[in-house]
């Protein structure tokens, strides 16, 4: 079986550019109208929506890989990476992954170098003892393999170049993101099906070459990145997978590239919405202000803090009477004035009535 970087060819990925034209023109639209909401936020909402967003990729990008990390954990650590009090103390992994991301966050205009690269595996493998290297490319003499199955009868899904052939394999990929003028997405999608080609590092390698997209997506804007592209991997992690397979022993990688574009995209339509919906709280607190009192405020914040996506099967009068610890009589009232007031909209009848942010 001959692997991608096997071919007489390599690294010389081919693509028709204007299957992504269209791609590329919606992403610098949707880069403006983003950056356009971010001006309008104040201060303290630009530090939520950055903890919030970095803690969520943080979050996703090791869910991805399997990992489950504490939230709590993780925001405490974005927050002390920012300069912001904390009041708990991280573990090394939940630590870790935040510094990568607000290094990425912070360090978006500094060159992708050996050293850098170095620096996030030791993030990402923070408090691990079963790694031979640690912040250096692998070196084992075996098969650098992604499996599956039994131990007895394995599935090869790919096996990655030899260990003895990294810094070579490595320089020329960063030799190649220091020269490359091609537009954002198409350098961004190469860049990260190349690195996981590569496979440089025992492990950490999805969730590097994810921060590598990611800074990469935001030195083309020339501007930090707030796309929540873990995120929407993971929503979508089987094909996610499969793309990356599909592409493995070929170095015709169009599909590839126009399944990462509409990826990212759709994590620019998310973090977009997020501003939009902290905009939309702000305007409504505001409007409603003296209106109504402090149990309805208290369960609109909840409302607001569920994200654009809001409560699951939306809010309930059991949901009203738990948020504001009050009475079924008091939770009436409160839910229909909130409706005649426009801040809610209601659907269902009885006890499949809901209650939705009317946005």
């Amino acid at each position: 079986m001959t692997w991608n970087w096997q071919h007489p060819d390599w690294p010389n990925w081919r693509f028709d550019p204007k299957q992504l034209e269209d791609f590329e023109r919606r992403f610098l639209l949707g880069s403006g109208r983003l950056m356009g909401a971010w001006q309008h936020l104040t201060n303290a909402d630009k530090d939520q929506i950055k903890i919030d967003l970095l803690s969520d990729e943080a979050m996703k990008t090791s869910e991805i890989e399997g990992e489950y990390l504490d939230r709590a954990s993780v925001q405490s650590s974005v927050r002390r990476q920012f300069g912001l009090t904390v009041d708990r103390r991280s573990g090394p992994a939940e630590s870790g992954i935040a510094e990568l991301m607000v290094d990425c966050y912070q360090g978006f205009d500094t060159p992708i170098t050996h050293d850098g690269l170095f620096h996030w595996h030791e993030l990402v493998c923070r408090g691990r003892s079963d790694l031979a290297c640690v912040g250096a490319y692998r070196a084992h003499p075996e098969p650098m393999q992604v499996v599956s199955g039994p131990i007895q009868k394995p599935k090869v899904h790919f096996e990655a170049p030899p260990s003895d052939q990294m810094h070579a394999e490595m320089t020329q990929l960063l030799t190649w993101i220091t020269q490359s003028k091609l537009p954002a997405l198409t350098k961004a999608g190469i860049a990260h099906l190349h690195f996981v080609t590569v496979h440089p590092f025992e492990d950490g390698n999805g969730r590097i070459a994810r921060a590598m997209s990611e800074k990469l997506l935001a030195q083309a804007l020339g501007q930090p990145s707030l796309l929540a592209l873990s995120r929407q991997i993971e929503l979508d992690r089987k094909h996610y997978y499969l793309a990356l397979e599909a592409n493995n022993k070929r170095l015709d990688i169009e599909p590839w590239l126009i399944w990462f574009a509409e990826t990212v995209l759709k994590a620019q339509a998310y973090s977009t919405s997020m501003i939009d919906h902290l905009i939309a709280k702000t305007k409504m607190l505001d409007h409603l202000r003296g209106q109504i009192n402090s149990r309805q405020e208290k369960v609109l914040i909840r409302l607001f803090d569920a994200g654009p996506d809001g409560f699951e099967g939306g809010l309930s009068a059991k949901n009203y009477i738990s948020i504001a610890d009050t009475t079924t009589p008091t939770a009436t009232r409160d839910l229909g004035d909130l409706v005649a007031k426009g801040a809610l909209r209601r659907t269902g009848e009885r006890k499949a009535t809901r209650y939705w942010l009317n946005l």
